[in-house]
């Protein structure tokens, strides 16, 4: 029986997220306070206090979700004792955090670049993603490439549940055929821009140097990543992936399966939302699913 630590992405977020890991004691408040510093302006705010718009700039919510789960895991002391770890998209760092492969400081510095990298990525050209339910994989990802403006699968998130990332022409085309083919529905989502797609090349390229350049060691446990849905402890291998992790698709599915074929018999969702919990459910109903909890 192994137990898996799962931390959530873009999404999770809410007003007044963390406001009781910020009371519940010295080590969580200056952890949080070391934060707004390392940011230049008070996260904190905006986290406890600000409005739903101003929390969903991808600015402010990337390095919110990474501060809830990051320090959630670090107030968890002893009972954090993960056998595999695995983080949904922006997810991945918080794991990575919370394994031990890098520095609190490091982390959210890293987060910090990669939600600006992508949101003045999203600035370059019109884009968007869409929700896909009721579909195999094979169907939407055949439809995807017969499709001649960019969309491609980008978050494989549980059976029969599919987004995909692109042009806002490629996304409004690829909806239009997927319904056709059966789609229970596809909803467009609220988002900035093309995430895990080609259109986020421009990010990948601004983060490549910040992760190169970055310190990052062998975690305690195997982290299970987006890219391929394997678990790696190699520093340079888990550079690599986080760098692909911008343009390629979050195979969530795969991931969550990997992990039970690896042992995992129960999972703990470490950051606000009970978002991968359902994911995991609908992946594997044997399996058990908690909150991380104070």
């Amino acid at each position: 029986m192994k137990h898996a630590y799962i931390f959530p992405g873009q999404g999770a977020q809410f007003v007044g997220m963390g406001k009781d890991l910020y009371n519940h004691n010295e080590e969580t408040k200056f952890l949080f306070e070391q934060a707004n510093e390392i940011l230049g302006f008070r996260i904190t705010d905006v986290m406890f206090e600000g409005t739903d718009e101003d929390l969903k700039q991808t600015k402010v919510t990337q390095p919110a979700i990474f501060l809830h789960s990051v320090i959630l895991a670090r107030a968890l002391g002893k009972s954090f004792n993960p056998h595999m770890v695995a983080g949904h998209s922006l997810g991945e760092f918080s794991a990575l955090v919370a394994a031990q492969a890098l520095r609190f400081e490091d982390g959210l510095q890293l987060v910090a670049a990669r939600a600006n990298a992508m949101q003045a990525a999203t600035e370059i050209q019109p884009s968007t993603m869409a929700a896909i339910l009721g579909l195999d994989d094979f169907t939407v990802e055949d439809i995807c490439r017969r499709v001649s403006e960019v969309v491609v699968p980008a978050n494989y998130n549980c059976p029969g549940q599919l987004v995909i990332s692109g042009s806002i022409e490629g996304v409004d085309k690829a909806c239009e055929l997927l319904l056709e083919a059966g789609a229970k529905r596809a909803l467009k989502l609220n988002v900035g821009g093309a995430f895990h797609s080609p259109l986020m090349e421009a990010a990948k390229v601004a983060l490549q140097a910040a992760i190169e350049a970055t310190a990052i060691n062998k975690p305690v446990c195997p982290i299970y990543q987006n890219i391929d849905a394997k678990p790696y402890t190699d520093p340079e291998a888990i550079k690599q992936n986080l760098i692909d992790q911008l343009t390629g698709p979050v195979r969530w599915t795969q991931t969550i399966q990997h992990m039970i074929e690896s042992g995992a018999t129960s999972f703990t969702e470490v950051g606000p939302g009970n978002v991968l919990q359902g994911l995991v459910k609908k992946i594997n109903r044997q399996v058990q699913t908690a909150a991380a909890a104070l």
